[in-house]
């Protein structure tokens, strides 16, 4: 068991304050990151929404600070051209391409999680094979694993390899190296809402993990969506055009008209839980990019098996 800095009441309660108490603790856990490590970090810059309120808040107080992005070539072109039109951001590019991921490692599928079992499973891992399998450790049959695992135990058996490596050669190694390099700890963008490990991970350390094995700080945690739509709105700030407007609908709701979220355009993790998943609209908006993915990577192929549409195929 990890001892925890905070309870999910805890963040319940801070995910409930005001706007105005948000931005206050978040410019304060910025400064409280900053000033332990002398000024030596950096903004980890994705060029997305969230990434984008952070080194906005972080440049009020502290305008010179460095924006680190890696441009792996997995972004919207969109988010591409947005993250070099910023002031003082460092462009850092991975060893290796996402093709030579892919084929070495597999796809990320259907989630970090289960695709890190499958790798395991396939490897007679007995921790990953009972999960496979919908079994706890002591045996009994797991509710949770068996919908969170098991209905995913045909994967394990198919052509198709699969595993959670890509994320780290492709985006997470760069940054490790240019920290490394460099000294500078980073400043991430994160969401605790936005998974499940990432909200077990604000548990344990809370926004800044001054003392966990690879320092992070993470001031946003506590933040809701919503709220990131709303500064972005309200303060003026120039994000990525993918995203199209910021608007309200009909019960008061923020929504964007472009993009809900960005991140490796590639990717199918999550891609069968989306009404109409990122890959049937890039057929519509970047036809090129639909090609590349569904033809050249073979996308089109898993995505056939696990029976998730992706839009008309344009061969071009």
């Amino acid at each position: 068991m990890y001892n925890l800095k905070h309870t999910k009441e805890d963040l319940a309660t801070m995910q409930n304050w005001s706007l105005e108490r948000k931005i206050r603790v978040t410019q304060t856990r910025i400064i409280e990151w900053y000033e332990r490590h002398d000024g030596n970090c950096s903004i980890s810059f994705s060029g997305g929404k969230d990434s984008t309120l952070l080194l906005w808040l972080a440049r009020r107080i502290y305008p010179d600070i460095e924006a680190v992005y890696v441009d792996a070539g997995l972004d919207y072109p969109e988010v591409r051209k947005f993250a070099a039109s910023n002031d003082n951001v460092t462009v850092i590019r991975p060893e290796m391409r996402f093709d030579e991921a892919v084929e070495k490692f597999g796809w990320c599928y259907p989630s970090k999680d289960v695709a890190k079992t499958i790798y395991y499973a396939r490897r007679g891992s007995s921790w990953a094979v009972e999960r496979m399998k919908g079994i706890n450790p002591d045996g009994t049959i797991s509710p949770f694993r068996r919908d969170r695992y098991a209905k995913w135990a045909f994967l394990v058996d198919s052509e198709f390899i699969f595993s959670d490596k890509c994320c780290y050669y492709i985006k997470e190694k760069p940054l490790i190296q240019h920290q490394r390099q460099t000294g500078k700890l980073p400043i991430i963008g994160t969401l605790a809402a936005e998974s499940r490990r990432r909200t077990e991970g604000w548990l344990k350390t809370g926004c800044n993990a001054f003392d966990a094995k690879r320092p992070v700080s993470k001031p946003l945690s506590f933040w809701r969506e919503s709220e990131i739509l709303y500064c972005l709105k309200e303060f003026n700030i120039p994000y990525a055009s993918v995203y199209g407007d910021i608007v309200t609908d009909k019960k008061g709701r923020l929504y964007t008209t472009g993009e809900t979220r960005t991140g490796c355009i590639f990717c199918p993790v999550g891609c069968h839980l989306d009404k109409e998943n990122r890959f049937e609209r890039m057929a519509q908006t970047h036809p090129k990019l639909h090609d590349y993915c569904i033809n050249k990577l073979e996308l089109g192929k898993l995505l056939d098996f696990v029976g998730v549409p992706y839009g008309e195929v344009i061969r071009l």
